[in-house]
């Protein structure tokens, strides 16, 4: 009993003397004044204020808009609605998950644009770093590369039907198309090839879903669903054809 008053008489001790150093070594740190951010709105005083001010609200609306650029102006459409077909194909519910389809349609993407990248990389991006053009000089560079990709991967009848419907003058080449009438015109090309894409993708799917289907009605199981008998031989197959990089193989060669 002694040595256990003992130590429980040692251990408050060492709690006190640990409680005071603490305490004191507060008290004496001195004292960090805290910063203060105010935020207001006042009144310009001259022109380059203002145009500091426009500068700013544009930029923090193309950082907004830059998913919906991802979006609308690279392969990411085509490759991702691909993916979903596919895991619908498939029949895994959800497997891959949305993330990782979504990071691996990121990732191809990035592959895919690489070459017009660093082309606005190098046209675009530097110069205006560097000084030597001004922003608009900068835009319209930068968006010479992405127009060729575009150009590359839309239908004539896609791009005559927006021509059409926006009631602008027959272009006479290229150069002549708005921005603003290309990509959607882009936009529902890359749907249509990923939905032919993707229906060349359910047809070795469906026929096992058929076979599976006719022999559990030969054998009287219909009680029996399809899906789960179908799903191994499904995920067998696109492992044995080695599935993922035939797939990525097509989604790449499809933008050459």
């Amino acid at each position: 009993m002694n040595y256990k008053k003992q130590g429980l008489l040692l251990f408050g001790m060492v709690l006190f003397c640990l409680i005071g150093v603490s305490y004191a070594g507060v008290e004496a740190a001195p004292l960090v004044p805290a910063p203060n951010v105010s935020i207001g709105v006042n009144e310009a005083t001259n022109p380059q204020e203002v145009a500091l001010s426009l500068q700013i609200l544009l930029t923090l609306t193309v950082l907004s808009l830059a998913p919906s650029i991802l979006i609308m102006m690279t392969s990411f459409t085509r490759i991702i609605v691909v993916l979903s077909f596919l895991r619908s194909a498939l029949a895994t519910q959800q497997m891959p998950p949305n993330q990782v389809l979504v990071a691996l349609a990121l990732f191809l993407t990035f592959f895919t644009m690489s070459p017009y990248l660093d082309a606005v990389n190098q046209n675009a991006l530097q110069p205006f770093l560097a000084g030597g053009m001004g922003q608009e000089d900068a835009v319209k560079a930068a968006m010479e590369p992405m127009r060729e990709f575009m150009f590359k991967q839309t239908r004539e009848n896609d791009l005559a039907l927006f021509v059409n419907l926006s009631e602008a003058p027959r272009p006479n080449g290229p150069e002549d198309v708005p921005t603003s009438v290309l990509i959607p015109s882009f936009m529902i090309s890359e749907l249509k090839t990923a939905f032919q894409i993707g229906f060349l993708l359910y047809i070795p799917f469906i026929v096992i879903d058929m076979v599976v289907a006719s022999t559990l009605m030969s054998m009287g199981m219909m009680m029996v669903p399809p899906v789960m008998i179908s799903l191994p031989f499904k995920i067998l197959l696109f492992v044995l054809v080695d599935g993922w990089h035939l797939v990525v193989r097509s989604l790449i060669m499809s933008f050459n």
